[in-house]
């Protein structure tokens, strides 16, 4: 089996590269991606020595050529949050809808069996009632990275496939350790939090619901979409990834994290503004289609992981929010510096590499 990921050296590309490795051992895994993150490591050797091949690139730029001899494709590149979407919003646009599309179209055309889109529930956005969100329920996304992965769902839809399987695998709010630790999501910012401060600040009042998946999980649903059959789902399936078990309250987040790390403070901001982002989703549909691959990392777990990862690269910096660790800090740098474009194209221009 040959796989392309893209946007594979990111938070969740190295967790799912080591993931697909031990399933799969004899595939030939191919990674794709313009390296905007490959310095942001916490580990001391680049977790891309798993793959076959390392190819640089624009996602934007991608042709048939490039997906050419491929069985599946996971396409994990995009603006990864909220803040990077409200401050690049045209890119966003560009990025996660226009160039999601531009390649599902170019893989259809060439034979590629399987396209894994990685999706979000937070599509959802304010969930009109306390009803757990089904995929048939209303979306209502409100910002401008949710709007992209909505737009995109719908496109893949409609799109002539050819025969291709699309998946979109809409995951709730990442979490976890990982080799390119990302510290701007909710659980890993508390974690973090405490480490450095002795005290996690929820910003609202701690009501919002939030589904939580680990990398890992995300891992062992990629691998089970990538061979997905028609008959488990059809040609085109949008699928919510988790487990009931993994929707929270932000302030029960909280809790678990102090519960985990001793002498950990939780501050709740009772006065402020309802955060509208509250949505508890239903993961029926995946138990059904998938019951071999449901989630398996717990809540402390995943806190565990954090802490101790953060713990054993001597972690404690209260500035964190303005580190590596930040990727809207990342991008910001590299603007600064000059190294990276307004329209997030690097400053030099450049055809793709290959590191085999």
């Amino acid at each position: 089996m040959r796989i392309l990921l893209t946007g594979n050296m990111g938070y969740v590309g190295p967790i799912v590269v080591q993931h697909l490795r031990r399933q799969h051992p004899n595939a030939y895994l191919v990674g794709f991606d313009t390296g905007l993150f490959a310095h942001c490591l916490t580990t001391s050797t680049f977790p891309e020595v798993l793959l076959n091949e390392q190819r640089f690139g624009d996602v934007r730029d991608i042709t048939s050529s490039d997906l050419a001899g491929f069985d599946a494709i996971v396409h994990l590149a995009a603006v990864s949050n909220d803040p990077i979407g409200n401050k690049f919003e045209a890119v966003t646009d560009e990025i996660n809808y226009h160039a999601s599309v531009q390649i599902a179209r170019a893989a259809s055309t060439i034979g590629v069996r399987n396209f894994v889109f990685a999706s979000s529930c937070s599509v959802y956005g304010a969930a009109e009632t306390g009803e757990a969100r089904t995929e048939t329920s209303w979306i209502n996304p409100l910002t401008a990275y949710a709007r992209s992965k909505a737009s995109t769902e719908t496109a893949l839809n409609q799109i002539d496939r050819q025969g291709m399987l699309v998946t979109c695998l809409r995951f709730g709010t990442a979490c976890g350790m990982s080799d390119r630790l990302r510290l701007d999501l909710v659980l890993n910012d508390f974690v973090a939090s405490a480490l450095a401060d002795g005290e996690v600040k929820v910003l609202s009042d701690g009501s919002p619901w939030r589904p939580l998946i680990d990398v890992r999980d995300m891992a062992r649903a990629i691998d089970w979409a990538i061979e997905r059959e028609a008959l488990c789902g059809g040609e085109f399936l949008t699928v919510n990834v988790g487990s009931e078990r993994c929707n929270y309250r932000v302030r029960d987040i909280a809790e678990a994290v102090a519960k985990a790390i001793p002498s950990t403070r939780v501050s709740i901001n009772q006065n402020a503004q309802p955060d509208t982002r509250s949505y508890r989703v239903d993961f029926r549909l995946y138990a059904s289609l998938a019951p071999k691959h449901q989630p398996q990392v717990k809540l402390d777990q995943s806190i565990a992981g954090v802490r101790d990862g953060l713990t054993a690269l001597g972690f404690h910096d209260p500035n964190f929010r303005d580190s590596q660790f930040i990727r809207l800090r990342v991008l910001e740098s590299h603007i600064f510096k000059q190294r990276l474009r307004a329209n997030l194209r690097w400053g030099l221009e450049s055809g793709h590499a290959s590191v085999k």
